[in-house]
């Protein structure tokens, strides 16, 4: 099963960089890399998936509807209860080339479960990153301090000195 970090990896694939937005999962070799690194097989049907499940999943942080693909991800899908020597685990039962993308959407759903309104999208309108808010006071803004904390910081700073600067 896919954890946090795998989820973000997923969620942050399409970040802004020099003012334009990019798909780190455009090459299918990109895509098929990350989907060996999590178990899958890698081949079109893995990656058609995966990326509908994260365009998905991206759709709906932003606050849109992405019903239709998420129930496209899911249909038909399984999770079988199976009794072994360490208790009962659960099994999906999904084809293989879809196996992967459930998982992204159960672990975006495990989280949104556990963390409730900690997961959400950077603070910085230009920024298409994402962020899983760990801290106690769940107030963190930024997917970074580094850059987009900083960015935004500063030009509120620059605005206020350009406001006082005037008669």
């Amino acid at each position: 099963m896919l954890d946090d970090q795998a989820l973000m990896q997923a969620l942050n694939s399409t970040p802004v960089v020099d003012d334009r937005r990019q798909d780190l999962w455009g090459d299918d070799h990109d895509v098929d890399r990350w989907a060996r690194e999590h178990g899958g097989l890698g081949g079109d049907e893995e990656r058609r998936w995966l990326r509908t499940a994260r365009d998905a999943l991206q759709a709906v942080e932003w606050g849109a509807s992405a019903e239709p693909d998420l129930g496209r991800v899911l249909a038909g899908v399984r999770k079988v209860p199976q009794v072994g020597a360490s208790g009962v685990e659960w099994h999906l039962e999904v084809e293989p080339g879809r196996r992967l993308a459930v998982e992204l959407v159960l672990a975006w759903a495990d989280v949104k479960e556990r963390m409730p309104g900690r997961l959400r999208p950077c603070g910085n309108p230009e920024c298409r990153l994402f962020l899983l808010d760990r801290s106690r006071a769940n107030t963190a803004r930024w997917c970074s301090m580094k850059t987009c904390g900083n960015r935004l910081k500063a030009r509120r700073h620059q605005a206020r000195v350009r406001e006082s600067d005037r008669p």
